[in-house]
This record gives C-alpha cells, structure tokens and sequence, in this order.
C-alpha cells in the first residue's frame, strides 16, 4: 500500500528531531482485562488527505488503516505478530496437493444491519473485486486462484472461477498453484466482505460520520466479537498543524496522533512510537517510452547517481527493494557512483540503439509537491546533466499524485513508497509481475514471471526465499528501480492510557483491540515556576 505522500515528508522532518533514547524506551504492554466504565470515546489525529473509503480502490496506509475496521473478510492481522487471524473464516483446512481451500463460515457473523455473513457474500464480494471494469488495484493479488486472472483482464467468465459455494454453506477456493501467503493475503481490506448496499459493515466499527476528511467511527455491535471491541466510538479528525497536535496529546484531547506532532515536545517520552515499517521508498522507471524501456540507458544513468547525497536525509538507507526478513538472502545493491563510467555505458547505448552520440536524451522526472522529494529531484537533475541529459521536473499536489501515477501519466521516472501489505518478498515483488494490477511500471520480464511461478511452488521456506531473491536480483539489475530508503513509522500513544496498541512492521493497529486504561503515571505540569530569592 502506498504511503500518504503528505505524512511521508512530516515524518521524515520529525525524525530529524528524535534523540536514541526512543529507541531504548520502547517498551512492551501488558494486557489487563478492559474496564469497563474507563471506556470512552478516543480522538485521532492523522494527516490531511483525502480519503478513499471504498475497500476495492483505496491504496493508502491511512485508508487501511480505517477500512481494516469497518469491512472484515475470512482473517484479521494480530495486533503483534501480524500473523493472519480466524476472522468470519471460523477455520479452514487445505489439501494434500495445496491446491484446494475450504472455509468455514462463522454461524455468528453478520453484517451492521443484522444479516448474515455468507460464503455466497464472500464469493460476490470477491467477483466485485476482480470485475476487469474496476481495474482495482489489488486484485491480481489472488491470480493464484483458478480463473481470476483470466477473468480480470477480460477473457473468461465469472462461471469458471475456481470460487464456489458448498451446499454445506463451506467456501472452496481452487488454485492453480501453491500460495501459502494466502491467509496473509487475505488480512487485506480488498478482500474482506462488501456488501452490495451502502452503509451496511463487516467490521468492529461502523462509519457514523465522514465530514470535511473528519471521520466518526461507532462500535458494531451485530459484530462477531462485538463483546471484545471495547472503545464504543472513534474520532479521526485531519491536522497538519504539528503545534496544535502536539499541545491536544499533552493535555488528553487527543490520545493518539499519527506522525503529525513535535517528538521534542511530548511529555510522556513512552508515547513517542518509532518503529522500522516493512516499507521502502524508491523511483521507478516506466518501461514503455523509448529510450528508457531499455536497461542500458536506465543503469547508464543508476551509474551517475550519487547515493550518499541522495540518501542522506534517510534514516534507514535502502540499497536493494525488499526490507531485510528473516531468511531472506539479499543480494548486491546500489553504492557505487562513476560518473565517468556512466558517460561510457550511455555512449554504448546509443550506439547500439543507432542515437547519435551528440543528441540530447530527455527524461520527465514526475514528483508529489514537497520540499523533501524537490530536494532528490534536484541533486538526480544535477547529476544527470553531466551526462548531458535534458531533465524536466513536474509535480503535482501530493493528495492527488498516486492517481496521476495509476492514470498514466507521462512520464519517465516515478517517485513512490511502499508499505508492503502482509509479511512476504512478494508484497513487493508483486508490484513488477508482468500480469499485476500493481505494476505501473508496465515492466516485463519472463524470467522474474517465472521465479515468482516457481516459488510459489516450494514448500521448502530456505528455497522459496532463494529463488525470490534471484528474482529480485533480476529486476535490480534490469535498472527499473532506484531504492532509496525504507521508511520508519512514526506514532503518538501512551502506552500507560491506552492498551492493545503495539507497534509493527506495517503500522496496522487494529481497533476491536484497543481500550481505555487506568492510569499510573505521572505526567509533569504543562506550566512550571519557581521562584528564588
């Protein structure tokens, strides 16, 4: 999911300001049985942005984090771990061959207005999902079952999708290939259960009130697990004034802010949450516009970028695509800067390509509006031009840049983040297959298609991991992307007020888990004198 451009660029200049004692006082809650009467309504503050609420088009962090809440599908994320959760599936059982699914439907799930939670709801849900009309943006993400690939770029019919409902109300789903990410997958609002009516909910919460990007969310309480969602009301109201945010959460207005406030000034140092984010920022190159669809004017100019520079405001350097997992084996990156080797691959290219040697190449360098990516356009204009290429920087408001990427705009070079929606290379490597609806790179490659076909195919973990990584490795080489950075997540909660609220790799916090705690701690007054003599 993308990263909202606005919060993206806040978060950056507050981490300027945050000391290594954070890191130290991070701290693990202990969950305690929820009081009751301490439940109240809480108030969030986020960043300004205009929110997309419908589950099967939104594509930003701050809309999944609401949509995860008010829409639920068969799993939920844990809170911690962010393993998948047995949500409306009660359970599931999976074949010897891997290939088929069955799920079983809870009896108690039900939507907002009292009517049941189908596997006939699910399986419609998913068919809105993959119409190849909607074009959403995660639908390729279940190719893996039979059909919908075909399906969803218009060649097959809905009658041959591998998504069935059982006479015993069961739901089986048929792959074409192994995919044990798919409970994962699943967690993912696009596929939690969306009714065809308005206002009706899946989820903990229902959507009271979306006024003015302010946003009122109200407990369900037809939900499932109605009895262990315990904070009766949410309200997410959209500030940017860090000042103002900063002075709501020290006086209890506001329990939670979501990168918009000064670190320096919280008192309560234990509610500054920073955490590393399965996320990386980076640049891409569309591959469909002459010369740059080619890999040898792309490296030519990878070659001239001056990593150090352009990386020096990140907090986390990225020199490969995918944040570092456990068992995952990752490859050579991007450190070296040569100027003049970058000017010999360039003349080869044009030679090979038949450009004449003295012909001035342009690129058309798109960016969202903001002082922090206008910095990294300008230090790649600079280098670039030493190698006597023509670089033009357009930018666009940052609340409506990702629709300008998704639409096709035309341009070279891409400015995007990406936080990674379940805990797998292939969150990220989804984003280059040549079929995804995720690939607006427009980039094709057999060979990385075929490494991902394969992998999925390995039980082995060590294996499967091995040939993800070759598979990254190929599109680094190809020079399709610059990584730059893997972002960090940046939250204000204290943990002595409020419980159930951990931090983790995508910075999801599930709602139903959240209370109101009683509270021991001591916070110092907002205004102290002393007088001497």
């Amino acid at each position: 999911m993308m990263m909202n451009n606005l919060k993206k660029r806040l978060l950056y200049i507050l981490i300027l300001f945050i000391t290594g004692y954070i890191f130290a006082q991070q701290s693990e809650q202990q969950y305690e049985d929820p009081i009751p009467e301490l439940q109240r309504e809480m108030t969030i503050i986020d960043s300004i942005y205009q929110y997309d609420l419908n589950p099967h088009t939104a594509n930003y962090a701050s809309e999944a984090q609401i949509l995860g809440n008010i829409y639920e599908g068969l799993f939920s994320y844990d809170p911690i771990t962010l393993e998948p959760q047995p949500a409306i599936a009660e359970s599931y059982t999976v074949s010897r061959d891997r290939l088929r699914w069955v799920f079983t439907i809870r009896k108690d799930a039900k939507f907002s207005n009292g009517q049941a939670i189908t596997a006939n709801e699910i399986r419609d849900s998913w068919i809105r999902l993959i119409d190849p009309a909607l074009e959403a943006p995660f639908a390729s993400l279940i190719d893996c079952i039979a059909g919908v690939r075909d399906y969803r770029m218009g060649q097959g019919s809905a009658d041959n999708i591998g998504i069935n409902v059982r006479p015993n109300g069961t739901l089986a789903v048929t792959l074409t290939e192994p995919a044990e990410q798919l409970p994962r997958i699943l967690c993912h609002h696009a596929f939690a259960v969306i009714p065809k009516e308005d206002d009706v909910y899946s989820g903990a919460y229902t959507l009271a009130m979306h006024d003015n990007g302010n946003i009122q969310l109200i407990k369900n309480n037809e939900y499932w697990d109605a009895k262990n969602t315990h904070i009766p009301s949410i309200l997410i109201i959209q500030s940017d004034d860090l000042q103002e945010n900063t002075f709501l959460f020290n006086t209890g207005a506001v329990q939670w802010v979501t990168g918009g406030a000064n670190a320096q000034q919280i008192l309560d140092t234990d509610a500054v949450q920073l955490a590393a984010q399965f996320a990386t920022e980076y640049l891409f190159f569309r591959a469909d516009r002459f010369p740059w669809d080619r890999s040898d004017f792309r490296n030519a100019l990878i070659t001239a970028v001056p990593w150090d520079r352009l990386r020096s405001n990140a907090l986390v350097p990225a020199q490969t695509f995918i944040y570092p997992l456990t068992g995952y084996p990752a490859g050579p990156g991007f450190i070296q800067y040569d100027i003049d080797d970058a000017k010999l691959q360039l003349q080869s290219a044009k030679r090979v390509a038949g450009i004449p040697e003295d012909e001035q190449l342009e690129l058309v360098y798109a960016i969202p509006d903001g002082e922090y990516v206008q910095k990294q356009a300008e230090i790649l204009r600079q280098a670039w031009e030493e190698l006597g290429i023509k670089v033009s920087i357009v930018k666009t408001p940052a609340n409506r840049y990702f629709q300008s990427v998704t639409a096709g705009w035309k341009a070279d070079l891409f400015n995007y983040t990406w936080i990674g929606d379940y805990a797998d290379p292939t969150a990220f490597l989804e984003l280059f297959r040549s079929n995804s609806t995720l690939n607006e790179s427009k980039w094709v490659n057999k060979e990385y298609d075929q490494l991902l076909a394969q992998a999925a195919r390995i039980s082995s973990n060590t294996q499967r991991m091995e040939l993800l990584s070759q598979a990254e490795q190929i599109l680094l080489d190809a020079g399709i992307i610059l990584p730059i950075s893997h972002p960090v997540s940046l939250n204000f909660i204290s943990p002595h007020e409020i419980g159930g609220w951990y931090t983790n790799a995508l910075d999801i916090h599930p709602l139903k888990y959240l209370y109101f705690k009683k509270q021991n701690i001591e916070i110092p007054n907002l205004v102290y004198t002393r007088t001497t003599r």
